[in-house]
């Protein structure tokens, strides 16, 4: 890499996966099947919710939230991945690929914090179910989820920024299938302290506190549901909570995987293959989890198909 700092570098290079061609096609159609099977799921979560008003309620009204975060998360790298495999380029400019990091964060962020006022919201009714639609009410719930697009929004422009001011080199390559915000970082020719120090705040203070706080939600829930005498109080509790429990073990799980191996063996090109797990695999799998133990979304996508077809039967 030429030791040149370029202020107006104009593209970058992602690299990706593999170079050889014969795989290309094979990881055009597996990454494409993946990215609609995760908007028509998650799309299929938000019809459901949306036309039943008996999931009219702040667990629903969060989790149609959550993916329509999903959807617009694997919309920010995907289609453009998808282009460049086709096209048969590697470039993205500088201003799209600070325009898809800053989109990244953003529903990152979002999913992080959803994750966790969807964790209140358990602890809520399983703690104070007495109370649960006073504390719960339409008002607080919008006044939650406004609270997680300001943070996520501000949190978004102070690691953009974070970036936005390093200078480059020339032939800047990202071993990665999308704009990551660290690898931009370590692929700068200035000084990067100031940025990691930002970014490693940030991830610490939001994605940290956030997982205390579902730790400390669920702490709370497991022992009140062990004050429930009944065997069925106990399951039923229990159950209107391990969805979302099994979406943030996957989460978090794959998301802390992926950066401590990559800590641990340096190996960027391996890193890429693991981010799969939460950039694509988990916003796939969170339709699937919430659907299929789940009685009420079960009925509301039986409702939502058969009317479907009803009025196509119709016409």
């Amino acid at each position: 890499m030429d030791a040149e700092n370029l202020t107006g570098i104009t593209e970058i290079i992602l690299l990706g996966f593999s170079e050889d061609p014969e795989l290309q096609p094979l990881i055009f159609v597996l990454f494409l099947s993946m990215y609609l099977i995760t908007v028509l799921g998650n799309l299929l979560i938000i019809l459901a919710v949306s036309s039943d008003p008996h999931l009219h309620t702040p667990m629903y009204f969060f989790l149609s939230n959550l993916s329509f975060v999903d959807i617009c998360f694997t919309s920010t790298i995907i289609p453009k991945m998808l282009v460049n495999i086709q096209t048969q380029s590697k470039a993205i400019t500088y201003e799209g690929c600070l325009t898809q990091m800053y989109f990244f964060i953003l529903f990152v962020v979002m999913d992080i914090c959803l994750l966790a006022v969807m964790a209140y919201d358990r602890f809520v009714a399983i703690c104070h179910p007495l109370h649960y639609t006073v504390i719960m009410n339409p008002r607080v719930c919008g006044l939650l989820l406004l609270l997680c697009w300001c943070v996520s929004v501000l949190d978004s422009v102070v690691e953009s920024l974070a970036v936005l001011w390093l200078s480059f080199c020339t032939d800047v390559e990202i071993p990665h299938f999308f704009c990551e915000l660290n690898q931009m970082i370590h692929l700068a020719c200035s000084d990067t302290f100031v940025s990691d120090v930002v970014t490693y705040a940030a991830a610490l203070l939001l994605a940290g506190g956030a997982f205390i706080g579902i730790i400390y939600s669920y702490t709370k829930i497991v022992s009140s549901i062990r004050r429930i005498s009944s065997a069925q109080g106990k399951y039923k509790a229990f159950s209107t909570c391990a969805s979302h429990l099994s979406v943030v073990c996957l989460f978090y799980g794959t998301a802390l995987s992926v950066y401590m191996s990559s800590a641990v063996t340096g190996n960027s090109q391996s890193s890429a293959i693991a981010s799969v797990m939460y950039t694509v695999v988990t916003p796939m799998l969170n339709p699937f989890i919430y659907s299929l133990r789940n009685k009420d979304i079960k009925r509301a996508l039986k409702n939502l198909i058969g009317r479907k077809t009803t009025i196509g039967h119709d016409f």
